[in-house]
């Protein structure tokens, strides 16, 4: 619901404002008028780019099939035959960051390196075939999930339309203002649909027009069904954002919503070194879609320093391995990090985001065979385990195929009505004024016409909104700020209507 329910011609200068017509309904009316007009382009790229992303898995594995898969049948080599072939192409000067072992017969390996001519969660992947260790290719991978370059490169045009963080705000101002439209849209269809069943004479001249009833009934209906996905695309895009997303991790810590991560700490004094963690980072839910976010989730692992792996024994990768399988490690996807230091332990995690969602970690000295640390789903708070289902669905990964398609479908329906809502807004254009290409603009003052209790409130729930949501609280105190000063001026002439 995303541009002028409220352009409609009940609200033309010569059609009597309905009998009952609140203050509320008016400021949602101007409300999701102007947001949508405003706000709109950027939905729209939001909603276009993110369908390409739901995607991009697939055509992913066209693209890059050759690195992607094998057609070589038999055992798989030990990982550490791997890890030397992939050390051996690089000439060794790069140091291991992670391997990620073949998931299934017919599938790759990945051993990754700290390339220190790549930007920030970027790391170099060699991808190697299992049965024969023969180098399969050479790229680029980003962040947890192990995007390839197409699949970078759409996930960081649907944060940031490849400006950096300045387009970050760009995501931000969609994701805010995308949940708010649609609350003040489903508000106006319900104030709308209980006004038709009384019946008042006032609204049947409102939908004389045969295509604008038709695109305004498409723009409700499909707004109505989408609201939910709306929302949830909303919450879960704010927690990427640049500004409300530290918003929503400071409140996730101070509310003790942290994600568990398991401890890489050996010797004293060695958390100062690495943090003393790896594994799933604290912001839970502000990690994983790296486009948004620009960091990585993984401890060691696309950082900005690289860890010294130049003394670790490849075989310790297949002991890490089959320790793990041993403790809580039993899902094909998984990932091995080699320590970041001589004080610090090995960690091997699965990176299964579809459900059940199996991201269980263990932490092991390779020295004395010990398990140091573990941390599983099961032991997840709530507060933890929603995050990680929100980013994953945010993500269209929960669910695989499933998700992706549901996806693509409300981001189609999101972006229809984008288009149907400027369409509305042209079809209300005065047909005795051929100078105006587009329909009168919503009444305004509403804020002038609302006891001083209503105005006090909204203006505290505009100040609310901005502190957690800079971006999204400026242009709503600053929409409330100009709508006053200009229905005033209007009273003075005698005309709220534009």
């Amino acid at each position: 619901m995303t541009t002028p329910l409220s352009s409609l011609p009940e609200n033309r200068q010569d059609h009597p404002r309905p009998r009952g017509t609140s203050w509320l309904g008016q400021l949602l009316r101007r409300l999701h008028f102007y947001t949508g007009i405003f706000v709109g382009p950027f939905i729209l790229i939001a909603a276009l780019s993110g369908a390409l992303y739901a995607i991009s898995p697939q055509i992913e594995k066209v693209v890059y099939a050759d690195e992607l898969t094998t057609s070589a049948t038999g055992p798989a080599l030990p990982l550490a035959n791997q890890v030397t072939a992939a050390t051996t192409y690089t000439g060794g000067a790069e140091a291991i960051s992670a391997v990620r072992p073949a998931p299934k017969p017919g599938a790759t390996t990945r051993v990754m390196f700290d390339d220190p001519n790549l930007g920030e969660s970027e790391s170099r992947a060699i991808f190697i075939d299992p049965t024969t260790a023969e180098v399969k290719g050479d790229l680029t991978v980003y962040g947890t999930s192990g995007s390839l370059p197409l699949r970078t490169w759409v996930d960081q045009l649907h944060g940031s339309l490849h400006l950096g963080d300045f387009g970050r705000y760009y995501s931000e101002l969609a994701a805010s203002w995308l949940g708010i439209i649609a609350v003040a849209g489903l508000c106006l269809w319900v104030m709308r649909a209980r006004r038709a069943r009384k019946a008042t004479a006032l609204l049947r001249p409102s939908m004389k027009h045969k295509g604008l009833r038709r695109t305004f009934s498409w723009h409700a209906s499909v707004g109505v069904w989408a609201a939910i996905g709306m929302l949830f695309l909303s919450a879960t895009g704010i927690t990427w954002s640049q500004l409300g997303g530290d918003n929503v991790t400071k409140l996730r810590a101070a509310l003790d919503w942290s994600t568990p991560a398991v401890s890489t700490e050996l010797a004293a004094g060695s958390a100062e070194t690495n943090g003393g963690a790896a594994g799933q980072s604290d912001d839970g839910g502000h990690a994983g879609h790296e486009g948004h976010a620009g960091h990585d989730d993984h401890a060691g692992h696309g950082g900005d320093a690289a860890s010294d792996t130049s003394g670790v024994d490849p075989a310790d990768f297949d002991m890490s391995l089959a320790m793990a399988r041993d403790i809580n490690v039993n899902t094909g996807l998984v990932e091995i990090l080699p320590p970041a230091d001589e004080d610090s332990a090995w960690v091997v995690q699965e990176i299964q985001r579809s459900f059940p969602t199996e991201i269980d970690a263990v932490a092991i000295d390779t020295d004395t065979m010990e398990i140091t640390d573990r941390v599983d789903f099961s032991d997840y708070g709530l507060a933890s385990k929603l995050a990680r289902w929100g980013v994953d669905l945010h993500m269209g990964t929960m669910f695989g195929l499933a998700n992706q398609i549901v996806l693509v479908g409300l981001a189609i329906g999101i972006a229809s009505m984008v288009v149907w809502g400027y369409v509305m807004w042209w079809q209300r254009r005065p047909k005795h004024d051929p100078s105006r290409k587009f329909g009168v603009t919503p009444v305004r003052g509403a804020l002038a016409n609302a006891p001083w209790w209503s105005v006090t409130a909204v203006g505290l729930a505009a100040v609310a909104i901005g502190v957690f949501l800079p971006v999204v609280g400026i242009s709503l105190l600053g929409f409330l700020v100009v709508d006053g000063v200009l229905a005033l001026w209007a009273r003075r002439r005698g005309n709220l209507v534009e």
